[in-house]
């Protein structure tokens, strides 16, 4: 199949297997997921009842006052301990490089059935200059894009840094959380290429 490259008037030809997957939703969402949680640091850490600092002396006689209690340690008490108290643990899943692959390839074909994918000769700025950037974004027509380089320079990643809305990656840097999030993805087509040869 071929893209057509903006400014250029010439078309890029490239890989049905890539650009032109059938999009499946449960591998997407599988590999998004785990891509996720693997970005989990799992550090969360409560006190158990036996855990908590404090006496076990009982507060109370067990007849004659309501409720039968033993120590303040109780989960039903401010300061007890928790009932399933959360405790370190990683939230890693298992995807297969395969999937992850495939994955990428089944996202980059739906933003380009979308109409979502842009493809240029190069994108660059002169300066590292926030208004720069917008101007070159407004010329093109383009709002909230993930701008995709084979290797972005600083110029480009400072002008970009202070928009929100605008994110730079270069193809080693491509993830599947920020193809899914984009509105709109520019890629140059060095960076094509390089996405060609890595998911082929």
């Amino acid at each position: 199949m071929e893209l057509a490259v903006i400014g250029s008037g010439k078309a890029l030809s490239v890989s049905d297997a890539v650009f032109g997957r059938e999009f499946s939703e449960d591998l997407v969402h599988q590999v998004v997921v785990a891509f996720r949680n693997a970005g989990r640091s799992g550090t969360k850490a409560q006190l158990t009842r036996s855990e908590v600092r404090g006496t076990t002396k009982k507060f109370k006689k067990q007849k004659g006052g309501g409720a039968r209690h033993g120590d303040y340690r109780a989960p039903i008490f401010i300061g007890g301990g928790v009932t399933f108290a959360a405790k370190p643990r990683s939230f890693e899943q298992k995807v297969n490089r395969k999937m992850y692959r495939a994955a990428i390839c089944a996202i980059i074909s739906e933003l380009n059935r979308q109409d979502r994918l842009k493809v240029v000769d190069s994108f660059d700025v002169s300066e590292p200059k926030t208004k720069a950037l917008i101007a070159k974004l407004d010329e093109m027509g383009i709002a909230h894009p993930l701008i995709v380089t084979e290797e972005a320079t600083e110029a480009l990643y400072l002008a970009a840094r202070n928009l929100p809305y605008v994110e730079v990656r270069d193809v080693q840097g491509l993830d599947p959380v920020a193809l899914v999030g984009a509105r709109t993805v520019i890629m140059t087509a060095d960076a094509v290429k390089k996405i060609e040869e890595w998911l082929a």
